[in-house]
Order: C-alpha cells, then structure tokens, then sequence
C-alpha cells in the first residue's frame, strides 16, 4: 500500500512521511539519479563494460564511489546546516564564522559551487519551489540561505547552492538526520 518513497522514509525514521514529506524526498531522490561523469558514474560504466554479465559489480562499484567530494556532499552540507540551527549564536553569525572558516582554511564548501551551473543551479531552484509549494520550507532550507548570503559576502562573490546542498536542506526540514543523508545518494545509485 506504501510507494518505494514512502516505504523507504518510513524503514529510515520509523514513521510514516506526510504527502508533503513524500513529495520533496521523492524530488530529492529523482535529482540525485543522474550526475553525469563523476567517479561513481565511470566506475559502474566501466566495470560493466567489462563484465556485462556481473551488473552487481558495477553497481557496487558505483555506490564505493559516493563519497564526501561527489553525491555524498549532502552529508556535509547537513553538518554545517545542524552547526547553524544548534548553535548559541543566530543564523548569521554562526553563517558568518562556516564561511570565515572555510576562505581561511581554503576548503571546499560542501554543497556550494557547480563548474557548470552558474550563477545558480536549476535544480536546486526547483527542489527549493517544490519545497514551498509542498510546505516543507522550514528551518533547515532557511539556515542554507543564510550561508549561501555569508558565504557570498565572505568570498566577495556569489557562490551557487548546487543540488546536494539544496538536498541537505530539503530532506533536514523532513526531518532526516545529517548523518544518515549520504544513504539517499547511494538509494538513487
């Protein structure tokens, strides 16, 4: 009686997911599908070219490829997005000193920056609509913006909210823990 979403929500959080929950993590689930050329992507192609008959191999290949630089990205994104919600300091303070932090260690920001999307990431702006049309818009999608405005003013120039960003935003406001979100990545692989 349940579709693959609402029965994959509720063996993760043991409960039942609202319509609206239903909605965003299934759009969440459909963006993380396809990333073009990234490890993950090659590894399965190539292993399967090689052993046609051993899909199995290729698809674990593929799923050992996700990690904290491509489609695990989430995760990390979810850790900073939980600094700023559980922090003594308000959104933009504790935005203000993520984004001070990474420009001084030169780090990469999870979940910010595309090399093709810019100046923002389509998918990200979709998943964000549904979100607000699905009432799901909540804290977690508002401490992602008030990153996305430090890391801006920080770095003196806009940096794009790539999809897994957005995603970390959108399945943390259904209520699904940070360091779970990685497992979506490997759900849709």
């Amino acid at each position: 009686k349940l579709s693959f979403t609402e029965m994959a929500y509720f063996q993760i959080t043991g409960r039942m997911a609202t319509a609206a929950e239903t909605t965003m993590v299934d759009a969440c689930l459909v963006t993380l599908m396809e990333h073009g050329l990234t490890p993950s992507a090659l590894s399965s192609r190539l292993i399967y070219s090689s052993a046609p008959e051993a899909m199995q191999a290729a698809v674990a290949a593929g799923i050992m490829g996700v990690g904290s630089t491509f489609a695990g990205t989430m995760e990390g994104c979810a850790v900073l997005i939980d600094r700023i919600l559980t922090s003594d300091a308000d959104l933009e303070t504790e935005a203000q000193a993520i984004a001070q932090g990474f420009r001084a260690a030169k780090k990469s920001l999870p979940g910010f920056g595309h090399h093709m999307h810019k100046p923002d990431d389509p998918r990200s702006i979709r998943l964000f609509q549904i979100a607000a049309e699905a009432g799901v818009s909540g804290p977690w999608i508002s401490a992602l913006m008030a990153l996305s405005t430090a890391i801006d003013d920080v770095y003196g120039k806009h940096i794009t909210i790539n999809a897994t960003g957005a995603i970390a935003a959108c399945l943390g406001d259904c209520g699904i823990p940070a360091e779970i979100m990685r497992g979506f990545a490997l759900i849709t692989r």
